[in-house]
């Protein structure tokens, strides 16, 4: 687990105006402004068609991509949000792909998620990682490979950060 202090504007621009994370399940989040929103990002399968569900994949989650519009139109205007609270995580098979790439042990049904956090307190952000795994461990492999990955998706979209 890391904490990263975020250059604010340059993470605002690629977490809600930019494709950066839209790969990432949204879990869950909040936004407050004149008001607290509270999202719950597990999809209501009774919603969708049959053919809608089909293409959901099994997946459990809302992608951020499918949130991050309507994300946006509450954060936007002439007054930055009071806060918000981002919970996202890697997707099942990119988690499958960077267990294969790191040459780790795991098998992808071991790992319950690979999270970002993302905090914003109305003067900073912050995002800290997370790992949760399906099974007992000490072994610290995949959290140390995904603090890593965590380094390089921020250095990929040119978002400035410092460990805490």
């Amino acid at each position: 687990m890391l904490i990263f202090s975020l250059d604010t504007k340059k993470c605002m621009n690629a977490l809600l105006l930019h494709p950066a994370f839209d790969s990432f399940l949204f879990i869950e989040g909040d936004i407050t402004t004149f008001n607290t929103f509270q999202f719950n990002g597990r999809l209501k399968k009774d919603f969708f068609s049959a053919e809608e569900k089909e293409a959901l994949d099994d997946r459990e989650y809302a992608l951020w991509k499918e949130l991050r519009e309507f994300c946006l139109s509450l954060i936007k205007g002439k007054r930055t949000p009071l806060g918000f609270h981002f919970v996202l995580s890697m997707s099942a098979p990119n988690i499958a792909r960077l267990l294969e790439q790191e040459h780790l042990s795991f098998a992808p049904a071991d790992v319950q998620g690979l999270y970002l956090n993302f905090k914003y307190d109305g003067t900073k952000l912050s995002c800290t990682t997370g790992t949760s795994m399906n099974l007992f461990t000490l072994d610290k492999s995949l959290e140390q490979a995904w603090d890593k990955m965590a380094q390089r998706i921020f250095a990929k979209y040119e978002i400035p950060f410092e460990v805490e």
